[in-house]
């Protein structure tokens, strides 16, 4: 399964402040998600900037008009806290997604932070920043084809490839320490390295366990990584490898379906997008129950990257063959699908 960037919901999100430090950029697109009372007519105003508008990237520091911002609309009225999230790109254009907690809204509890003294040896450090270098020049070039069907990320780019193999060479004689980083270390970064580095083991069944327990962690990094890691696991194709791919649950994700991280609901939507290809009827029924209105909200987003698997997602619930679904998709004609779903109910 050969996938982009786009096709993949911005998985390569270099999300991504850094990949645009010291940049002028132009907003393309803003979008809101986390609305269950409120409206995004009643919360535009509170913004400091609209589409079109330049943004300066300084050095990987915030805007200070996305702070402004967040402080204006934490004051509106059935607000408790609010956030803006830079992702890159659309149509060269970056997107600005505005995430709101209502005052009412169920709140993420996630694990205490580990403080543990175990990292990753430097080799492995320097192949994951080697690895961010080359992933951010083969986006800018345009290069983010990826093979996933052995279960793990083989990306087109030469340079990517390249150090991901050494992830390949890695990870089985070290697994009992990417699984310890993972759990125990204080350093996030080192627990976001590991699990990504973990998912190139030959055994990702005996993975998949840890990946659910990172998916817990408080960095939102690590989270990312994990449930990318677990996204490519259910993307691996029967017999690329020796292996039967691995079997990965699908409850982990349907709560983050609602968070108001929008990395958590990115990687989400993807991993629910592959999972339910197989219409298992337990998950379609989990998905109809705790999570039409946050994935039809998702559905109704401008960027068609990121708002596709929340489409593809809703048609199932509906019933739609995956055929029929691509056809509303190229047509244009999200609500029909949308309001089919949410009908379902």
């Amino acid at each position: 399964m050969r996938r982009s960037a786009p096709a993949l919901i911005g998985v390569v999100c270099i999300g991504s402040v850094a990949a645009l430090a010291a940049q002028d950029v132009r907003i393309g697109i803003i979008d809101f998600y986390g609305l269950k009372h409120l409206s995004p007519a009643a919360l535009r105003p509170a913004l400091t900037f609209k589409e079109g508008d330049a943004l300066t990237m300084d050095g990987g520091t915030r805007p200070a008009s996305l702070v402004e911002s967040e402080q204006r609309l934490s004051r509106v009225p059935g607000v408790a806290h609010a956030r803006t999230e830079i992702v890159c790109c659309d149509d060269g254009r970056i997107i600005v997604y505005v995430g709101i907690e209502e005052t009412d809204a169920r709140v993420l509890r996630f694990r205490p932070a580990p403080v543990g003294s175990v990292r990753l040896p430097p080799e492995v450090v320097k192949a994951g920043e080697d690895f961010e270098d080359a992933l951010i020049a083969a986006v800018q070039r345009g290069v983010t084809g990826e093979d996933q069907s052995r279960g793990h990320a083989l990306n087109d780019d030469p340079a990517e490839r390249a150090i991901q193999e050494g992830f390949v060479e890695y990870a089985q004689p070290h697994v009992a320490l990417l699984r310890r980083v993972m759990r125990e270390s204080g350093d996030a970064a080192h627990r976001a390295l590991a699990a990504q580095v973990i998912g190139y083991v030959r055994d990702k069944q005996a993975a998949v366990a840890d990946l659910v327990a990172a998916m817990e962690d408080p960095d939102g990094k690590v989270r990312n990584n994990a449930m990318r890691t677990l996204l490519v696991f259910a993307a691996a194709k029967r017999g690329a490898s020796p292996k039967p791919p691995p079997r990965v649950p699908f409850e982990p994700f349907v709560r983050y379906l609602d968070s108001p991280i929008w990395t958590d609901r990115n990687k989400a939507s993807g991993a629910l997008d592959m999972l339910s290809a197989s219409r298992d009827p337990a998950l379609l029924a989990a998905l109809r129950r705790d999570a039409i209105a946050p994935v039809a909200e998702m559905a109704r987003w401008q960027s068609a990257g990121h708002a596709r698997p929340a489409f593809i997602i809703l048609a199932r619930i509906a019933g739609y063959a995956d055929a029929a679904a691509e056809d509303a998709w190229e047509r244009g004609d999200r609500e029909t699908v949308i309001t089919a779903a949410e009908n379902s109910r």
